[in-house]
């Protein structure tokens, strides 16, 4: 996930002599910004790599990882078993997947398993946009797990509203948001892109609203508070490098640009003990079966042979 100018920025910060390890995973999404700083080392061969690719007792026992392998391998995943961790409902209808996306998310998977619905399911969209992707979702969500009250102060993001007991998400880094630690009584500035959280309290009066992080309760500004998104439903590039106790995925209507293997990849290992997939058996082979990843032309390869 570290980009060209965070690679750099390390690489002027820390003492000669320090040794660097880097730990990633190649398969999965390249980082939002500029480069592909991972990959490119690998390719160079002059750094000591070591690849871990075997499969351990334990986890064969989960079918998101044995699933997440073949996904790799360029196989297709299980769709037949649905008797472990991981599901495949199969739905040709985005009006209809949508429907079933939110039934899991507010009333099967809570009833079933025990689940708080925003706290420890997340629906991960390859999109925002259609029928089935993070806007319409968020939208349909929010009216279910948190319909608006005469007593629920909220905030105008243009086409959506956040409600006081929304489950939002910090889409940029911003360091000078102020925080309190519920862990201990630190204090501190700066909330990160792609923190989740909680909502608490809109105050006009003052001008803030309070949100409640996991370890953590920022103060924001409301002129801030646009840097804020519902986050019911987000895009798998956003929950890179998060974990979930249940993912739900819509893999109906993916728009080819987003149609290949490492998002599908990533969208699976976020899930750490229940992953369904929501739609057509046809566009999950097709995600599998593109392996052409991002091209980044970077030149850190020649430049390191130079």
């Amino acid at each position: 996930m570290v980009d060209v100018t965070v690679f750099a920025a390390l690489c002027d910060a820390i003492p000669l002599g320090c040794r660097i390890i880097m730990v990633g995973d190649f398969d999965q999404l390249p980082p939002v910004g500029a480069g592909n700083i991972l990959q490119d080392i690998m390719a160079w061969g002059r750094i000591e790599t070591v690849k871990l690719t075997e499969i351990f007792r334990q986890a064969m026992k989960s079918d998101i990882i044995t699933n997440s392998h073949k996904i790799v391998r360029g196989e297709y995943p299980d769709t037949v078993r649905n008797h472990n961790d991981f599901f495949f409902m199969h739905e040709d209808e985005k009006a209809l997947a949508a429907a079933t996306i939110a039934d899991l998310v507010t009333r099967r998977l809570p009833k079933a398993y025990g689940f708080d619905a925003a706290r420890d399911i997340q629906v991960l969209c390859p999109s925002h946009l259609g029928e089935i992707g993070t806007l319409a979702l968020n939208i349909q969500l929010q009216s279910i797990l948190n319909p608006e009250g005469p007593k629920k102060k909220k905030i105008n993001r243009g086409g959506f509203v956040l409600r006081e007991g929304d489950k939002v998400m910090q889409i940029r880094n911003n360091y000078d948001i102020p925080f309190e630690s519920t862990v201990d009584d630190s204090v501190g500035a700066g909330v990160f892109n792609g923190d989740i959280g909680t909502l608490k309290m809109v105050d006009f009066r003052n001008s803030a609203a309070l949100v409640e992080f996991d370890d953590k309760i920022a103060t924001y500004p409301l002129e801030s508070c646009g840097d804020l998104e519902l986050a019911y439903a987000v895009t798998v590039h956003k929950s890179q490098g998060s974990e979930f106790p249940a993912v739900i995925m819509p893999v109906l209507a993916v728009p080819k640009p987003l149609k290949y293997r490492n998002l599908l990849y990533t969208a699976v290992t976020r899930a750490k003990q229940i992953l369904i997939l929501v739609g057509s058996e046809a566009e999950l082979h097709a995600m599998v079966d593109n392996d052409k990843k991002a091209k980044r032309f970077s030149a850190l390869k020649f430049f390191l042979e130079e």
